[in-house]
């Protein structure tokens, strides 16, 4: 039925819309307006009409020129698709509930289209289709008749209601088939039919006290829609007459000003009966038209005055129709209807709404630019609904009526951002009431600012200055930008590259935050490896172009005591371990014995070393502070200590202060075999008997297999040196092979450096021994390994026995 109903409607809606063209093109009409009819209930995105090919419009402008609809109800119900142009159903329209028993049932909006505007009334008349079946408000309508009913009585019943309207509204009444009645039609004033019972037999009540009959009313739809209500009579005895109104119907008009409590009118009824049966009492008939009457008025149950009992308001209801009923004290009752029509008032200001507004604008815009568009609406209808408007006070904007209730404002000067960054502009929308009602609104227009100034750093070159040794992460310096500029362009974003950071990206050493300029450490310096930082330091706007501006930031790693002092010489093997040193007994005051050589990876005052000795008891030595070589204080005798341990602490001039140390063995003897004597008798004197003779086997046994081993490797060489070489050295000088100074390291805890070396030579006869001390420059002789391992061996028991 819907899909027929649509099809007719359509075709009918490309009649109307031809017809509107060609009467306005034959009037030259000045407004522009459509004019479509539906019928109601069209299911969702259904088509009412190409819109787009009505306003003589390409699909494509509908989106390019913003066109939009302007309504407070139209825009709940139709849409327009710009992808085919076609003006579409929103949501579901129910004209009953749209508009009521109100005939035609409009709906109207504005189509509105920008740049240029043009502006076009459209109507939508909603037809009325049979989607509602009649029904009654009751379930069950009682009535009471006295036996002595006369025949052809008639009955006033309760009319059947149906929303829709016209032909499918209520037409005709049909009565269950019975004995007694007889239904009739009765056409009102106002065109409706009234059912009414009629009596067609008499009643016996002794018979039958109680009827049921069922009235089905129907209306004109096709097909036809019904409903039924049950008609139940109980038959009495006495009354036989009606109230009677004086008028079927009470027409008023009042005020939406009147006051509550306010007496509209009064309705009289009178009643031929006597004593109770003539006794009337009014009251609303409720029907469902009559609950919204019943809330806003009441009625006197006794006089019959109708008053206000709510504030009336002519924009919400313009009509109120009620519905009377006046019962006797014998049950009969009688109908009668009060229209009461609402005059309107000026009590509504007028309102203003910004339809479409562009803002912020630029300070560069041209003058006569449009900036928005406003809606001026009043609720009050004629005169009280006719609104002016202007822009209060002094501003370089103006207004210009684009329509009946449209208006643009546009630019009337040039504007400067640095003048003025924002106008309020302030409409004032007056009514032509009386008194008249004006209403103002302020919009605020905010001026866009030019990027027309780059960031701006308060120095070309800034100086940092950061220690090493620093926590990862921590912030070092901050660099600020200003921009003379305002919104996104004074928005600074810092960014920083390298300049000279050994082809290593400055992200590895710094980073920078974006929006406040603080420079963070990524990593911890070291001073030792890299001394000074150049960054460059970029600042950018945020605007369209953006501008930038770069400047320079030197880094300088400033040097902390970190690093302890490295002996070099001589090379430590271990914290405990101690170097041996000879010294001629002979030597003169102010020998040079040995030196010790450290370094320092630190710089400046942290990298100051000095030489110290950590003891206790004098020595017949000094150390250079400065220096570090130890030299003798005194001349030997033979009353002096074979042996002294001496620790010599390396210190730098950092706050605190870091130090190393190295320990020397040094042995006073002219030649070996002066050693074994002296630390025999020092063994004697500090050990006992017993450790002493057990001290004394070991060795024996040790010099005895190291004397059979060197020998053999005596001859071991020396049969090897013959067959290479016919020639044969000095037995005292080249009785062993050279030995590369490398590995005497790993066999002897000397301290001098590498180009000083020992000379030690044994002979068959303990008179050829050599003991030598050489210069730098001369040649380096062979070091007897074995000797060397005895002398060790004897000193470190030495050492044992005497705790160290």
């Amino acid at each position: 039925l819907n899909t027929i109903l649509i099809k007719k409607y359509r075709k009918s809606i490309q009649w109307q819309v031809i017809f509107s063209f060609l009467f306005s093109w034959l009037c030259h009409s000045v407004s522009a307006q459509l004019h479509y009819s539906i019928p109601e209930e069209m299911r969702k995105d259904s088509v009412i009409a190409n819109i787009a090919k009505d306003l003589g419009l390409d699909i494509k402008e509908l989106s390019l020129r913003n066109f939009h609809i302007v309504s407070r109800i139209a825009e709940k119900y139709v849409y327009a698709n710009f992808e085919t142009g076609n003006l579409c159903v929103k949501d579901r329209i129910d004209r009953e509930t749209l508009c009521g028993t109100k005939s035609p049932c409009i709906l109207t909006f504005d189509s509105v289209i920008d740049d240029p505007l043009n502006v076009v009334a459209v109507t939508i008349e909603i037809q009325d289709i049979n989607d509602n079946s009649p029904f009654y408000f009751h379930d069950t309508i009682d009535l009471e008749i006295i036996e002595s009913t006369s025949q052809g009585t008639h009955f006033i019943l309760q009319n059947a209601e149906d929303p829709d309207i016209g032909i499918n509204s209520v037409q005709t009444y049909k009565l269950s088939d019975n004995q007694h009645f007889t239904l009739n039609l009765k056409t009102s004033i106002d065109g409706s039919k009234q059912p009414e019972l009629v009596l067609a037999k008499p009643l016996d009540r002794e018979t039958q006290n109680i009827k049921k009959l069922i009235l089905t009313a129907m209306d004109g739809g096709d097909p036809s829609r019904s409903g039924t209500v049950l008609i139940k009579i109980i038959i009495t005895d006495v009354n036989d007459n009606f109230p009677l109104f004086a008028q079927e119907i009470y027409k008023v008009s009042i005020s939406e000003n009147t006051l509550t409590n306010f007496t509209v009118l009064r309705v009289t009824a009178t009643d031929k009966d006597e004593g109770s049966n003539a006794q009337i009492t009014y009251s609303f008939r409720k029907t469902s038209g009559n609950a919204l009457s019943t809330g806003m008025f009441r009625i006197n149950a006794t006089s019959g005055e109708i008053k206000t009992n709510q504030k009336l308001d002519f924009e919400a209801v313009r009509n109120y129709e009620m519905s009377i009923q006046a019962k006797d004290g014998g049950g009969f009752v009688a109908h009668s209807k009060v229209l009461v029509e609402i005059i309107d008032e000026n009590d509504n200001a007028p309102e203003i709404s910004v339809t479409s507004m562009s803002f912020p604008i630029p300070e560069d815009t041209t003058s006569g630019t449009r900036i928005a568009l406003i809606e001026v609406h009043d609720l009050d209808s004629g005169e009280n609904g006719e609104v002016d408007c202007q822009i209060i006070g002094e501003s370089p904007f103006g207004l210009i009526l684009s329509s009946r209730k449209y208006y643009k404002i546009v630019t009337t000067n040039v504007l400067d951002k640095e003048k003025e960054s924002s106008y309020n502009i302030t409409i004032l929308a007056t009514d032509r009431g009386s008194p008249p009602l004006s209403t103002s609104k302020t919009i605020r227009l905010d001026i866009s600012d030019v990027n027309d100034n780059p960031p701006v750093f308060s120095k070309s070159t800034y100086v940092a200055y950061v220690p090493e040794n620093n926590l990862p992460g921590a912030s070092i310096y901050c660099v600020y930008a200003s921009d003379s500029d305002t919104g996104d362009n004074a928005k600074i974003i810092y960014s920083i590259s390298s300049i000279n950071t050994q082809d290593i990206p400055v992200s590895a050493y710094f980073s920078i935050n974006i929006e406040t300029g603080v420079l963070y450490a990524q990593r911890s310096f070291d001073y030792e490896q890299l001394k000074q930082f150049q960054v460059q330091v970029t600042a950018k706007d945020n605007g369209s172009p953006s501008l930038s501006s770069n400047t320079t930031l030197i880094i300088h790693i400033m040097d902390q005591n970190d690093n302890a002092p490295r002996i070099l010489y001589p090379a430590q093997e271990s914290a405990d371990s101690a170097y041996i040193e000879m010294v001629p007994l002979a030597s003169v005051e102010g020998s040079l014995i040995t030196k010790v050589v450290a370094v320092d990876a630190d710089s400046g005052h942290n990298a100051w070393l000095s030489y110290h000795f950590l003891q206790t008891e004098p020595s017949p030595f000094s150390i250079s502070q400065h220096t570090g070589e130890i030299k003798t204080t005194r001349v030997f005798d033979q009353k002096d200590v074979l042996k002294y341990r001496v620790m010599v602490l390396v210190k730098d001039n950092g706050a605190p202060s870091m130090s190393a140390t190295v320990t020397f063995s040094i042995i006073v003897a002219d030649s070996f075999q002066q050693v074994v004597p002296k630390f025999s008798d020092q063994l004697g004197n500090e050990d006992s008997p017993s450790s002493l003779q057990f001290y004394l086997v070991i060795a024996l046994a040790l010099i005895s297999f190291l004397f059979i081993l060197s020998v053999m490797l005596v001859i071991i060489s020396k049969c090897k040196e013959f067959k290479s070489s016919p020639d044969f050295g000095s037995l005292t000088t080249n009785l062993y092979p050279q030995v590369d100074p490398r590995m005497f390291s790993q066999y002897n805890n000397g301290t001098l450096p590498l180009p000083y070396s020992y000379n030690v030579c044994v002979a068959l006869d303990s008179s050829e021994s050599d003991f030598k001390f050489l210069q730098p420059n001369q040649d380096v002789p062979t070091v007897n390994l074995i000797d060397q391992a005895f002398l060790n061996f004897i000193i470190s028991s030495h050492s044992d026995a005497s705790g160290g």
